[in-house]
């Protein structure tokens, strides 16, 4: 047992203490009596605790043990040496003392713990748990390492990795550490043959002008000698395929491709090699973008559009697709600088595309536009979708229209088939269909599997929110049994006295039993219920559901994509308790706006439109005579959106006949087009998700900078000034191609795609040898050849330190309470009065004796 002070210059104040004390003592000791000397020891050694309990001393014992962990990196580029390293460490924990106690971890970029530390180790589990490998995070691992087991254990931590560390520094780790404790031992290790060839760079040109020969620059290196193709692609479309020969080392390869297409290009390198050891490393993509005039993606709904054939299209190039075509990525839709939706239903378009156009109009200044017809707005099924939020109206239509009274009843399945995305999406879509109602309306919900379950009673709708509340909490259950819960359907709506009877039917399976549906239905009709279905995937009985909704007078629905059952659901909703085709011929109102100049001869008659709700800024240029917006506009974020509620065709009445048709519709698209300025910032990676934004003028003082992913997902990131006009970005995103959209304080913006390549955990590299030699030399520990020197006495001493401070303060308040005890109970301290006139009593007793022993002689 040793004492151990942590803070040992308190100890001066032991100086002044024994100097006052001494003298004290040297001058008064003699003369008090015994009990006070006592007193004046306590009040001594209770100073003396408290000065040693400011120097916080602890109680050291030493121990024999010591610990030893084994790190074990089974990252992307350790792929195939995990049984190795096992029977490695297993031959070395065989020759361990029994002073030792062993652990066994593994580490990525997360820490596992394969044999947590024991005296007696169990053998090693031969199937490991797998985690992210994607990047090396050795400075966590070493960290947590050593504070694993007894940290108060001399401990050495033997790292087997090849040091290609891809996330954080371990050389900084080291700084946290407790040196006089920890010893690292590494051991070096590399794949024998890995076969693997990597795309290491893949320039195109920043910018070029439509027909310009592009030069393309794609590096590769290769651990062999072997022969492969080059494969390249332009927005996820091959247009070339080239065959290569590789040597050992860098490959160089150069091509020559002309800009065929305006907009924004997508290029991606892929290398096809016959047993590769990584696919990760394989492509890289890079961005161009080809100017030229603008481009405009027409989208048409179940009839062809005919607005590209009124559109310039020598000023403007034109591309017409159907909805079913429309792609999912961000930069397929970048290419364009504006798309316009004629008549198309929200159910044929998936929640992936409209967030993706949300983003390019939020954030990259694209145009949008909706175009009415009995499949669009909120007959669309559009109701709280992203396409709503970015158009100037809202498709809900508020107090001017009167509505039919309504009961409708959602069936939906909640078999086990429908256990995960499918089952949240129905919810969701149910929940969505009751906030689309009002109080008056009658509402219902049953879920079924082998049987009904009533979620939501048929009554008025008291509660929007409890009702969707109780739809959200459904859970999956057992099979599927249809008739039964329609049969409670329809007998729930028929007896009741409203203008309109709805039910929907979601189900993703068959039926258990068959029962005379016909007749069930047949009846309902006679009672004015009607029936819609939903198909969702291949195990449908789609011929059942189809024939069930033919029967009962509905709508059938065979879904592909699960994200457009909340817009199915709505689009019911919506048809059968709003009246949204306002059909009577009338002349617009028109307002101030681009569009003025273009009625100074008239203003034509139309036939229809949809009935929406302009919301509060939005900009109305026409109106019809019940104040529903015809034509209406607004900005959303760095793009604009129009909504133009009646049509392209025949609920246009005299407008397609009107000699300023197709001006009005290139007055549109040109109010479409992007109107920002655009500065040219330039972006520079310094390192792996760190970026560089400048603006070359150095005159912008706030930079915004917003990344969104191929899917239209905001990526996270983290911006720091560095200097005027000038901020680095931090982001942690996945490989691939990432969008910038950068804008100052005036205004002025601009967007650019970034590749974020596939971490170098998938480089070809030899092992860090400085990094890992600089680990072991800084920590005492050794660079080893073989884990048979790892077993080895670590030079560290082993032992628990007690703080005692605690016990020499209450030891110290005990001695001070005694010693206000004796002076108030058992010690009477004599005056300096009582001391004098007892000593001048003496002295005259002693005179008078002299003076009696005179007088006697």
């Amino acid at each position: 047992m040793e004492l151990r002070l942590d803070n040992p210059l308190w100890l001066w104040l032991l100086v002044p203490v024994i100097a006052y004390f001494g003298l004290l003592g040297y001058r008064n000791f003699k003369k008090y009596a015994p009990l006070y000397r006592f007193v004046y020891a306590i009040r001594f050694l209770t100073v003396a605790l408290l000065v040693f309990a400011l120097a916080e001393p602890a109680a050291y014992q030493p121990a024999q043990e010591e610990q030893i962990i084994f790190l074990m990196d089974r990252s992307a580029s350790m792929e195939g040496l995990e049984a190795e390293m096992a029977n490695t460490i297993e031959t070395a924990i065989s020759n361990k003392k029994d002073s030792q106690n062993i652990g066994v971890y593994t580490f990525a970029e997360d820490f596992q713990t394969l044999l947590p530390v024991a005296k007696e180790p169990r053998p090693l589990p031969r199937e490991q748990a797998q985690g992210d490998g994607r990047h090396t995070n050795l400075a966590r691992a070493i960290e947590l390492a050593a504070n694993s087991g007894d940290t108060d254990l001399a401990t050495r931590l033997v790292v087997l990795t090849d040091g290609n560390e891809t996330q954080a520094s371990a050389l900084e780790s080291l700084n946290r550490l407790d040196r006089d404790r920890i010893q690292i031992d590494v051991l070096p290790l590399e794949q024998a043959e890995k076969n693997d060839a990597a795309v290491v760079s893949f320039e195109t040109p920043a910018d070029a002008f439509l027909g310009e020969a592009q030069a393309f620059s794609v590096t590769i290196d290769s651990d062999r000698e072997t022969t492969g193709q080059l494969v390249f692609s332009q927005n996820d479309q091959e247009f070339d395929r080239q065959k290569i020969s590789l040597v050992e080392g860098e490959n160089l390869f150069s091509y020559t491709y002309p800009a065929l297409e305006e907009g924004m290009a997508k290029y991606e390198a892929r290398l096809e090699l016959e047993g590769d050891a990584f696919l990760e490393n394989n492509a890289l993509i890079s961005i161009t973008e080809v100017e030229g005039n603008p481009e405009v993606l027409v989208v048409s709904g179940s009839e062809t559009s005919p607005i590209p054939g009124v559109l310039d299209t020598e000023n403007i190039r034109v591309t017409a697709i159907a909805a079913n075509q429309l792609p999912a990525n961000l930069s397929s839709i970048l290419q364009y600088d504006s798309v316009i939706f004629d008549n198309v239903s929200g159910t044929s378009v998936g929640s992936q595309q409209m967030a993706v156009i949300e983003q390019a109009v939020q954030q990259f200044g694209m145009g949008f536009m909706m175009v009415g017809g009995d499949q669009s707005f909120g007959l669309g099924g559009y109701f709280k979708s992203p396409i709503e939020r970015i158009l100037p109206v809202e498709m809900e239509v508020k107090g001017k229209h009167e509505l039919p009274s309504l009961g409708l009843v959602i069936v939906m399945d909640r078999s086990g088939s429908m256990a995960g995305t499918k089952m949240e999406l129905a919810k969701e879509a149910a929940a969505r269909s009751v906030e689309l109602l009002r109080e008056d309306d009658t509402v219902g919900v049953i879920a079924f599997d082998d049987q009904p379950w009533q979620i939501v009673p048929t009554e008025k709708l008291a509660d929007p929110k409890e009702a969707a509340d109780k739809i959200l909490s459904v859970a999956p259950g057992g099979g599927t049994e249809i008739y039964r819960s329609l049969e409670e359907a329809y007998s729930q709506l028929e007896d009741l006295e409203l203008q309109r009877k709805h039910i929907i039917l979601l189900t993703d399976g068959q039926s258990a039993t068959s029962n005379d549906y016909d007749s069930l239905i047949e009846n309902g009709k006679d009672k004015n219920v009607t029936l819609s279905t939903v198909s969702i995937g291949g195990d449908a009985d789609k011929n059942l559901l189809e024939s069930l909704a033919m029967t009962g007078s509905g709508r059938y629905y065979d879904v592909t994509d699960a994200t457009t059952i909340p817009a199915i659901l709505s689009r019911e909703t919506i048809m059968m308790s709003r009246t949204y085709i306002v059909d009577k011929p009338f002349h617009p109102v028109v307002y101030n706006s681009r569009w003025n100049d273009l009625f100074n001869a008239g203003v034509p008659q139309m036939n229809a439109y949809i009935a929406t709700t302009a919301k509060s800024t939005a900009s109305v240029a026409l109106e019809s005579e019940e104040e529903d917006p015809v034509l209406a506009t607004w900005n959303y974020g760095l793009g604009k959106t129009i909504a133009y509620t009646s049509g392209s065709g025949g609920w246009s009445g005299d407008f397609q006949s009107w000699q300023n048709w197709p001006a009005f519709w290139n007055r549109t698209v040109s109010e479409l087009l992007p109107s920002f300025a655009e500065i040219p910032f330039s972006v520079t990676a310094k390192q792996q998700g760190v970026y560089a934004i400048e603006d070359p003028s150095r005159k912008s003082a706030i930079i915004n900078v917003t990344a969104v992913d191929e899917q239209g997902n905001e990526v996270p990131l983290k911006s720091e000034p560095v200097a005027p006009g000038e901020i680095e970005v931090t982001m942690d995103a996945e490989p691939g191609l990432v969008f910038f959209s950068i804008s100052n304080e005036s205004g002025a913006s601009y967007r650019t795609g970034l590749t974020v390549p596939y971490g170098a955990e998938y480089k070809i590299s030899n092992p860090n040898l400085p990094l890992l030699t600089t680990l072991a030399e800084r920590s005492g520990g050794q660079v080893l050849k073989s884990l048979d020197e790892a077993m080895r006495d670590i030079p560290y001493e082993s032992g628990s330190q007690k703080p005692i401070q605690q016990f020499l303060l209450l030891l110290a308040m005990l001695l001070f309470f005694a010693d206000i005890t004796i002076r108030r109970f058992g010690l009477r301290m004599p005056s300096r009065k009582k001391e004098k006139k007892a000593e001048t009593e003496q002295t005259d007793q002693t005179i008078g004796q002299l003076i009696k022993a005179k007088k006697r002689s």
